[in-house]
């Protein structure tokens, strides 16, 4: 990892908007990324959401079982996964990928997350949406509202698990938005790297769940997420890996090789891109005016390192600019947020990274 913080540290004590590098950014030709049988495709490292490649990735498609993100990202963060659902006979009886539920059985809603994401179970996704959203439409208007919050404006979803409908369609950009909002859920991220999970359906019955996504298998540094398929949709594959502390998320829709594609643009990737740390976490950036304090003075600074990425072999013109008050009352408490740092690589705008108080201030 690249190390810019000297100069960052500068900067914030001065409090001005400066860019870091003052000499010209050395110039790289910027390899021909390879070619993909994906219609539509785009690589984003998840940290930033920066995007490292893209290829159609504003133009409708039809996601297939890709949607199952979003559901189970919904069943993590509105229900009890301890808690049993009821099955019913609309998810008894959906047709596809199946992970064979029978009306009437009562199971844990954590397996029908695992059952959902590793098996692709289309029933799973029905019973998911009945016990969320108390309806399948109810759910999947949840769906649609939390595709728009993260930022999926171009995506519309009719069911909970991606049978075709026209009217259910996505963009590669708004499925990598998805998919790096789910994979910053830990619960979600531990379900999406599973090989396996083992289900006590009761009365010696197991179900046995092995994940169909290769990449984790594969591809080094693979850790998810999830595959699909119709007729309709062609091969869709949402995928997922870490290496050297880089964490990429990779969308190919419509690929007939959709991992051969994947790996040929996770690989471009990391061979061409690495991380730039901006500032370490939980040190002090700058200084902030505490009015009638035990201190006159407050230190602000990240809880985690602020890192983005950037073209190896060559120097980048990084501005910060910090979007905070100038001043704060007593008493001021640790991690209470203090603002943001917003960062710019070649006066374009990259992503905004929170800032904290790093300590407790009383009052006189």
């Amino acid at each position: 990892m690249r190390r810019i913080i000297i100069s960052i540290l500068l900067i914030a004590l001065m409090g001005l908007f400066t860019p870091i590098y003052g000499e010209p950014a050395l110039e790289k030709q910027v390899p021909e990324p390879p070619a993909v049988s994906a219609q539509n495709a785009i690589v984003i490292e998840a940290d930033s959401g920066k995007v490292l490649y893209e290829k159609n990735a504003d133009e409708k498609a039809y996601p297939a079982s890709i949607t199952k993100i979003l559901t189970a990202l919904l069943a993590i963060e509105n229900g009890d996964l301890e808690k049993k659902v009821k099955v019913s006979q609309n998810a008894a009886g959906v047709e596809g990928s199946s992970i064979y539920l029978e009306k009437g059985e009562k199971i844990p809603l954590r397996d029908l997350v695992y059952g959902l994401m590793l098996r692709s179970g289309n029933d799973a996704a029905i019973a998911i949406s009945e016990a969320i959203g108390g309806t399948t439409d109810n759910f999947v208007a949840m769906m649609n509202e939390r595709a728009k919050e993260i930022g999926a404006v171009n995506t519309h979803f009719m069911n909970p698990n991606g049978l075709h409908h026209d009217e259910h369609y996505t963009t590669a950009r708004d499925m990598a938005l998805i998919s790096r909002e789910a994979m910053k859920n830990e619960e979600f991220k531990t379900v999406a790297r599973a090989k396996s999970w083992i289900t006590d359906r009761g009365v010696g019955k197991y179900n046995y769940f092995y994940n169909k996504n290769k990449v984790i298998y594969q591809y080094e540094g693979g850790t998810g997420i999830k595959i699909g398929y119709t007729k309709a949709a062609g091969r869709t594959l949402v995928a997922s890996s870490e290496r050297n502390g880089m964490e990429l998320i990779c969308v190919v829709l419509n690929a007939p090789d959709w991992f051969n594609d994947t790996y040929k643009l996770m690989d471009y990737v990391y061979n061409n891109y690495e991380k730039i740390l901006i500032a370490p976490g939980q040190r002090p950036l700058k200084a902030v005016k505490v009015i009638k304090g035990c201190k006159d003075f407050v230190y602000v600074g990240p809880k985690q390192d602020i890192t983005i990425p950037g073209m190896k072999e060559t120097n980048s013109n990084i501005s910060i600019e910090y979007v905070m008050s100038t001043g704060i009352k007593a008493p001021v408490c640790r991690w209470q947020k203090a603002g943001e740092l917003k960062i710019y690589v070649n006066n374009e705008y990259i992503y905004s990274a929170p800032l904290f108080y790093l300590e407790d201030i009383d009052r006189k």
